[in-house]
């Protein structure tokens, strides 16, 4: 079966929900959590880094990011191999997102507490974006705003249809089947409407 994966990222971890489809139907494969971090200083690595020296700043930083990017990249080719071992074949990978953010320093980022917040959550979705490039995935970028309008274009259905859909995955998922998964599995929808 063709499969995609949709992703929804926090600070330090992501929600997965991987969707294939069986005639008009999608089907839910596998949905999990998956953890993009595994020390507290690196689910929020611009608040560890508030208070000392640009330098240091930076450096600690930097290496918050390379974390991320490679358990992303580990937790993403997992997901291709369980997918493999299945006998599936990986379509895409759809990451929802937020608005961009403008290039600031880090030095910028510290100044501002709100930026802290905006650049953390930047961080973990592009580290997924990335290892679903490493991983030859064509990775697709959802504006988590705009996804329903998305969803409608991409998917020419109409959103009470969507959702329909949606409840129907979730009752096959079983809990929990909160805003996170529902939104990961529309995004999964979408990649697997991608060409």
């Amino acid at each position: 079966m063709r499969v995609a994966f949709g992703l929804k990222a926090h600070s330090g971890w992501a929600v997965l929900v991987v969707l294939g489809k069986q005639g008009n139907d999608f089907v839910i494969v596998d949905r999990r959590r998956v953890e993009l971090v595994k020390d507290l200083w690196a689910r929020q690595p611009y608040h560890a880094a508030d208070g000392l020296q640009p330098e240091a700043a930076c450096d600690l930083v930097k290496r918050g990011i390379d974390v991320a990017r490679k358990t992303a990249f580990r937790e993403m080719k997992a997901a291709v191999e369980r997918e493999s071992e299945r006998k599936n074949e990986v379509k895409a990978c759809a990451v929802l997102v937020g608005s961009p953010m403008p290039d600031w320093s880090v030095a910028e980022i510290l100044a501002v507490h709100f930026r802290m917040h905006k650049a953390e959550g930047v961080l973990f979705r592009e580290a997924l974006i990335h290892a679903a490039k490493e991983c030859k995935l064509n990775a697709i970028e959802v504006t988590e705003k705009e996804i329903i309008a998305y969803a409608e274009r991409k998917l020419k259905i109409a959103a009470p249809e969507i959702s329909k859909q949606i409840s129907v995955i979730g009752k096959a998922a079983g809990a929990p089947w909160g805003k996170d998964q529902k939104d990961a599995a529309l995004a999964a929808m979408i990649a697997l409407a991608s060409r």
